[in-house]
């Protein structure tokens, strides 16, 4: 980097909530397959604990070293539904407190990869791992779950979308923020550094380091500066911001890399809001001109920050990968939060927002009253979106038990609080009935 970038790089980390949103191990898990459950999880523990080991510590001094804010530290791993599959066991609870021990041993804040992919079926232990989600998320405090039910190229498995839904209504009634701690995907990526719905995929390589960057604040402050100006004006600071953020990515990638000895993966680009003042997403679409997000105009400036992140980014770095866009959680922004509370952001805005963001419906609270099929078929509407549009696109719904619309949920820390919010009172259980499979659509079949 030239002196005036890194000059310019430290103003934005002091003034504008610029950091690295976390550098990520991650570990393939596929050689401590083992028939004999114990044996596997003793596998688990060693590997993790002997590759993460100075994890925390390379994050730390980079910090100290650069000024440069990692916010978080974490691990993901292969999913557990592949590996604990050769075991006799009825239940997988115990590999995942295998992993949270590993987590606390080695001091980072999460570990994901208590996954199944399940896009166009079940195999063996898939159906017993999303069973034991519940628990196993009630008894560890790092640990993090996700379920893959739909593809591009598969379609969407209804059974698992009814599946998945019956689980997050058990994981809410089983602990409060365990649903803060579960992912449901279509098109999922193996290298998505960020939590909850990071795992470490069966085409990565043993161990990589994959970074996750942020900087709403940052694209904020830009923006202020060309007020009135054209869309095209506002794209191309978006991008020169977008561009300037990723390089930050990428040094930060390749020097923990080098120091930990493990090869460097990609640098997710996505913009991570946070609770703090002036990390908000929702502001950077109204510093564009909408008077609140959530008003009509909303999707379209959402499409041209998705888009001008993107460009910058990979102008940027070579290695660009994850999900890579706007997140648009509700209980992490404090732009969206206010939105919802002064009642221009709707659960269908929403939605349509995720036709354009990356990943979905996130961190949002609805009635703990919900039923089981009407989260799944928020579940199989998100899918849709991602099939349809060959983009990744999730679902991560917190049932508050006790709690109804308008009342206010407490998190705590990067989770941050979200009001609850109204869902469709018309319900959905027939058409969950039904099961099967959505065939994938017709612009699939491309080979």
């Amino acid at each position: 980097m030239e002196t005036n970038q890194i000059l310019e790089t430290i103003r934005m980390i002091e003034e504008e909530n610029l950091d690295i949103r976390t550098i990520t191990m991650g570990i393939s898990l596929l050689d401590c397959i083992d028939s004999d459950s114990d044996r596997a999880c003793e596998k688990i523990y060693q590997k993790i604990t002997t590759k993460a080991k100075d994890l925390v510590k390379v994050g730390e001094a980079i910090e100290a070293e650069y000024g440069i804010p990692i916010i978080n530290k974490r691990i993901s791993v292969t999913p557990i539904g592949i590996i604990a599959a050769a075991t006799p066991d009825t239940d997988y609870v115990k590999y995942a407190k295998t992993l949270d021990k590993a987590a606390k041993t080695v001091g980072v804040n999460f570990l994901g990869g208590f996954s199944a992919l399940v896009e166009k079926g079940y195999q063996h232990g898939d159906r017993i791992l999303i069973d034991s989600i519940p628990q196993a998320l009630a008894e560890t405090d790092f640990v993090c779950a996700s379920v893959n039910i739909g593809s591009t190229k598969a379609g969407i498995n209804m059974d698992a979308v009814a599946h998945t839904g019956r689980i997050v209504k058990q994981t809410a009634e089983a602990s409060d923020l365990g649903c803060a701690k579960l992912v449901i995907f279509a098109n999922a990526v193996e290298d998505n550094p960020f939590m909850a719905g990071a795992f470490h995929g069966v085409g990565e390589a043993d161990c990589v380091i994959n970074v996750g960057v942020s900087g709403p604040g940052v694209v904020k402050r830009a923006l202020e500066k060309v007020k009135g100006e054209s869309f095209d004006v506002v794209a191309e600071v978006v991008k020169q911001t977008a561009f300037k953020i990723t390089r930050m990515g990428q040094m930060v990638g390749k020097i923990a890399s080098e120091r930990l000895d493990v090869p460097f993966g990609i640098v997710d680009l996505s913009l991570a809001p946070t609770p703090a003042v002036g990390d908000s997403v929702a502001h950077v679409l109204e510093e564009m001109g909408l008077e609140t997000v959530g008003t009509h105009g909303t999707t379209a400036a959402l499409a041209l920050l998705n888009d001008a992140v993107k460009k910058g980014g990979v102008m940027a770095c070579n290695h660009v990968g994850g999900l890579s866009g706007a997140f648009i959680p509700v209980s992490e922004d404090a732009g969206m939060i206010d939105a919802v509370n002064n009642g221009s952001l709707s659960l269908e805005k929403l939605e349509a927002m995720t036709a354009i963001c990356s990943v979905g419906l996130d961190m949002i609270a609805i009635p703990g009253s919900t039923p089981a099929s009407s989260i799944s078929a928020m579940i199989a509407d998100e899918a849709a979106i991602g099939v349809i549009n060959h983009k990744t696109t999730a679902v991560r719904i917190i049932p508050a038990k006790g709690k109804e619309i308008g009342e206010m949920v407490e998190f705590g820390g990067l989770l941050g609080r979200a009001p609850v919010m109204a869902v469709n009172a018309a319900g959905s259980a027939d058409f969950i009935a039904r099961g099967g499979r959505i065939p994938a659509p017709i612009h699939s079949f491309k080979n």
